[in-house]
């Protein structure tokens, strides 16, 4: 095992510390188990807590253009204090409950460009140094599977994924960003929209699904898009036709903008679904840029969610933003404190 070295705040002869995560991607609103594993340094040293915490690559829009950043998005405390003795080796295990809102990674084992870690916090003798951080891979809740299989077999085509800084109107968003994934029309619905885009907001009584319709570039052009929101229970994925739901939901959301430009409100429910509309929020921190995509086919056949061949193009630039990231925070975490 290969120990991270913490120097920065810490000084050389600190201890060490490597997080190794449970193998296998999470899901939202599950388990995040894992060790943290330590060796100690050059002296004793009086441990005073250990902490883990989530973290993203998101983007955020304002009036001079597009931004990243990094947003925390969950910390938890996996040790009190200790001491750990010269150049002993300590394992403290953890099993800790994500968000529901955390964003999915990845579809069937394919990356959508979606950027999220595990930091790790070691507080020793007064100072703090974020020395570890480990890429964290989530995969889709069943009904967020079912959702997106259902679209593929529409015939949409996956564009690309990102998280955006903001909060959308009339929902019960709890992080302070949200996950869209970008969508091709279906040749059907080719003529009305340009894409439509996709997010979900999961809670433990199921999700939001919120859909926006777009027909135009210009994301900000009044009329240009309309927006639905609609709820599934955790177990509505069983059993229903969501092909022939979200053509209805979809063709549904297409008529109204048609007819009316940016409608005022709108939304779709039944016996299974209670669905609840609202309108969009120009000028608000409902964020429409685009993230990298993921380049490859995702799960072609079967959820039949796929990009083009210049998608190929793509693939290379999200290996390096992702690399990038990690080495840019592991950078900082060498740095000293924030």
């Amino acid at each position: 095992m290969v120990f991270k070295k913490l120097l920065g705040s810490l000084g050389v002869g600190a201890p060490t510390v490597d997080t190794v995560l449970a193998g296998g991607a999470a899901v939202p609103g599950g388990s995040l188990s894992g060790q943290v594993r330590l060796r100690g340094g050059s002296a004793d040293f009086t441990v005073e807590s250990i902490t883990l915490e989530l973290v993203a690559r998101v983007e955020a829009e304002h009036e001079e253009g597009e931004s990243e950043g990094t947003v925390s998005f969950g910390r938890f405390t996996v040790s009190g204090g200790f001491v750990l003795t010269e150049g002993a080796e300590h394992s403290i295990p953890f099993d800790v409950a994500l968000p529901w809102e955390t964003p999915i990674t990845e579809l069937y084992g394919q990356d959508l460009g979606i950027v999220l870690g595990v930091r790790t916090e070691l507080a020793v003798a007064g100072a703090r140094d974020k020395g570890d951080l480990d890429r964290l891979s989530v995969a889709p809740l069943p009904a967020q599977e079912a959702l997106l299989e259902a679209l593929g077999q529409l015939g949409f085509g996956f564009k690309s994924a990102d998280l955006e800084f903001g909060h959308i109107r009339g929902t019960g968003q709890q992080l302070p960003f949200y996950q869209e994934i970008e969508l091709s029309p279906a040749p059907q619905y080719a003529h009305e929209v340009n894409e439509i885009e996709l997010t979900f907001l999961a809670g433990p009584g199921g999700l939001e699904v919120v859909l926006e319709a777009d027909k135009h570039s210009g994301f900000f052009t009044e009329g240009s898009d309309a927006l639905g929101r609609f709820t599934v229970g955790h177990q509505d994925y069983q059993g229903r036709d969501w092909s022939a739901e979200l053509d209805s939901w979809i063709r549904s959301l297409v008529a109204v903008r048609s007819a009316h430009g940016t409608p005022p409100a709108y939304g779709h429910g039944d016996e299974h679904g209670h669905g609840h509309g609202y309108g969009h929020g120009h000028g608000e921190s409902h964020g429409h840029g685009s993230g990298p995509g993921m380049g490859t086919a995702v799960a072609a056949g079967a959820a039949g969610l796929a990009v083009g061949v210049a998608g190929g193009l793509v693939a290379a630039e999200v290996v390096d933003e992702v690399g990038d990231f990690f080495e840019d925070e592991e950078d900082e975490g060498d740095g000293g404190e924030d």
